[in-house]
């Protein structure tokens, strides 16, 4: 099961965000699609990241001044994986750079360009 590519099982119809967004338009991105990250795309390269908890933790405690932009709140650099990346080398990277438990998402970039996510979700369900 783990040596399933990230290929396989990755979400290739990924919402995004633009850096220049609303912070506010963002999180209501978030929620109306019930996802809990939008990468944060620039001409088709992934440039950051966001994620619901984040910005609605920071919404809530009133730290953004109005007419903040996600460029000024994204997580930079983005921890990603490939393609071709295994299953277990998919786990291994969301282990291995979370503050404390595991990262929920990572990105999949190919030559540069976001071509999908994956997410700890998508890997419990292929391996039970």
């Amino acid at each position: 099961m783990l040596s399933k590519k990230v290929k396989e099982i990755m979400t290739t119809d990924v919402i995004t965000t633009a850096p220049d967004v609303d912070v506010v338009c963002a999180f209501e991105k978030l929620m109306k699609n019930k996802i809990s990250s939008l990468p944060v795309v620039d001409d088709g390269n992934l440039v950051g990241i966001i994620t619901a908890t984040d910005v609605g933790h920071n919404l809530i405690l009133d730290k953004y001044e109005i007419g903040t932009n996600v460029e000024e709140i994204m997580i930079k650099p983005v921890v990603i994986v490939s393609p071709e990346d295994d299953l277990e080398a998919a786990i291994k990277i969301m282990k291995e750079n979370a503050n404390s438990g595991i990262l929920m998402q990572l990105p999949v970039v190919e030559d540069g360009k976001l071509v999908g996510i994956i997410s700890d979700g998508d890997i419990i369900q292929e391996i039970l």
